[in-house]
């Protein structure tokens, strides 16, 4: 199973009066609500991470996993989409990554980026969107595990 995963607006809460807390990594620190939230669902999934955050290619593999270890997040796997070379939005980025590609059916993608909401059926129906003010919660935890539950039964 894979968590298709924003960061800001997801794990770093966009408030425009507030700035984020920056961590001795260099990174903004997690909300508390989205660290409980994605442990949640990582815990009752186990599933691993591909990062589609903005920030995705600012690090490796290894350093994503200890800036989500430094926030009290262990995560198996983690891997990325490639590096966004062509300024693409969200949306066109992720039609462009599942293009032609066999996908398991064991995902869901959790993004707050408004351009989502056009995606085809099939990649919409995987999505759980945030308030890029609020983050990931624990009723958007529910509904991201509903969907990754409700995917194991399609592919068994």
């Amino acid at each position: 199973m894979l968590i298709y995963l924003d960061i800001d607006g997801v794990m770093v809460p966009a408030n425009s009066w507030r700035r984020p807390e920056i961590l001795e990594d260099g990174f903004p620190n997690f909300s508390s609500r989205a660290i409980k939230a994605l442990d949640r669902i990582i815990s009752k999934s186990g599933a691993d991470i591909v990062l589609t955050t903005s920030h995705k290619s600012l690090y490796s593999s290894k350093k994503w996993i200890a800036i989500f270890n430094k926030r009290n997040l262990y995560i198996n796997k983690i891997t990325s989409l490639p590096e966004n070379r062509n300024h693409l939005n969200r949306k066109d980025e992720l039609l462009k990554w599942f293009d032609g590609k066999v996908i398991d059916n064991n995902f869901v993608i959790i993004d707050d980026d408004k351009s989502l909401n056009s995606l085809p059926r099939y990649l919409k129906d995987k999505l759980i969107q945030t308030s890029g003010s609020v983050g990931l919660t624990e009723y958007l935890a529910d509904e991201a595990l509903k969907i990754l539950e409700k995917s194991k039964f399609e592919t068994a």
